[in-house]
C-alpha cells in the first residue's frame, strides 16, 4: 500500500507541474469563490469582511506565486494552505 506524504505529493506536483498548474488554478479559484459567496451571504459586518480578505488574499497569493514562477515547494504549500483555509471558511459559515 502506498503512503501519502507531503514529500510524495510534492514530487508528483514537481513531475507534472505544467499539468497541475491549470487544474489547481481552476480548483483553487472555484473553492475560493464558493467561500467568498458563503462569506458574503452572512452580511457585511467586520468579521465577514476579515474572512473575505483572508479568502481573497490566499487565492490571489497562490495565483501570483504561479505567475511569478515561484519555487515548486512554495507554490505547493500555498495551494495547500489556500485550499484548507477556504474549505474551513466554507464549513464555518455554512453552519
Amino acid at each position: 500500500m502506498k503512503t501519502i506524504s507531503e514529500k510524495s505529493l510534492l514530487t508528483e506536483f514537481k513531475e507534472n507541474y505544467y499539468a497541475y498548474v491549470p487544474l489547481t488554478i481552476i480548483l483553487q479559484s472555484c473553492i475560493g469563490s464558493i467561500a467568498a459567496m458563503v462569506i458574503l451571504a452572512q452580511g457585511t459586518t467586520t468579521l465577514p469582511f476579515i474572512e473575505l480578505v483572508l479568502c481573497v488574499s490566499l487565492c490571489m497569493g497562490y495565483n501570483a506565486a504561479l505567475l511569478a514562477q515561484a519555487p515548486y515547494k512554495l507554490s505547493f504549500r500555498l495551494l495547500g494552505i489556500s485550499l484548507v483555509v477556504n474549505m474551513l471558511l466554507i464549513f464555518v459559515n455554512i453552519v
